[in-house]
This record gives structure tokens, sequence and C-alpha cells, in this order.
């Protein structure tokens, strides 16, 4: 596999997760148009996902509860990284602060399950495809 399509297989499906979440949830809101929503800038983000590839084949001995805690861990120090980043510069595409359980307005304690099982989907992804 080349290099470089880990990390677009991984910006493209975190870029389809995020409009397919979104979607759903404008749903919630009664908003049956399913619009979904993303930012170019989470190309790059998501596409940082391809780092579970290398990780996962060190780790593939873990039982998968830890490994899945492991990537979430992972997934909300990118978030909080990056966001903090493009908050910086007045560009962070997203901001929790009208939630309850969020830090900074960068990260969101309920979505810990939402980032499990998406390490572990990457982790798949990449281990099929290596």
């Amino acid at each position: 596999m080349d290099k470089s399509q880990p990390f677009i297989m991984c910006g493209i499906t975190g870029w389809c997760l995020e409009l397919i979440f979104t979607g759903i949830l404008s749903a919630v809101r009664k908003d049956f148009s399913l619009k979904g929503t993303s930012s170019l800038w989470m190309f790059p983000i998501y596409g940082m996902a391809a780092c579970i590839g290398p990780v996962s084949k060190k780790i593939r001995h873990v039982p998968i509860f830890l490994r899945g805690c492991f990537y979430m861990t992972g997934i909300f120090g990118v978030e909080l990284a990056s966001g903090s980043v493009l908050k910086y510069f007045k560009i962070c595409p997203w901001d929790y602060s009208s939630s309850q359980i969020q830090y900074k307005g960068l990260i969101r304690a309920d979505y810990a399950p939402l980032w499990f099982l998406t390490g572990l989907l990457f982790e798949k992804i990449l281990s099929d495809n290596s």
C-alpha cells in the first residue's frame, strides 16, 4: 500500500462518519433534510488516525476493551490539540461549549463511546488494508 493511502483513507472515512453523524443529529432536531456538516479542516485531523495502523500491530495482543480505551484517549488528545490550534486562529469548526460535560469547548466526555468505537473501526480498516 502506498504510504499516503492510510492517511487519505482515514481522512475520507472520518469525513463520511461525521456527515452521517451530523445528518442523524439533524433528524433528532426534527430537521428531516438530514443535512450533515463538516469542514475541510477535518480531513487532515481524521487522516491522523492512520497512526492507529502501526500502533495496532504492536498492541494486537491487548484485549479489545483496552485497545478501544487507548484509541479513545488518543482521539481525545488529537481533538484537544488540533482544536486548540484551530481555536487560537479562530477557525475551529466545532464548539462544544454548550455541552454539560466538555473541556474548553473542544472535547466532550459523552463522545467517549463514539471515539472508542471509531478507534476500533479505524484499527479494523487499517489492518484489513495493510
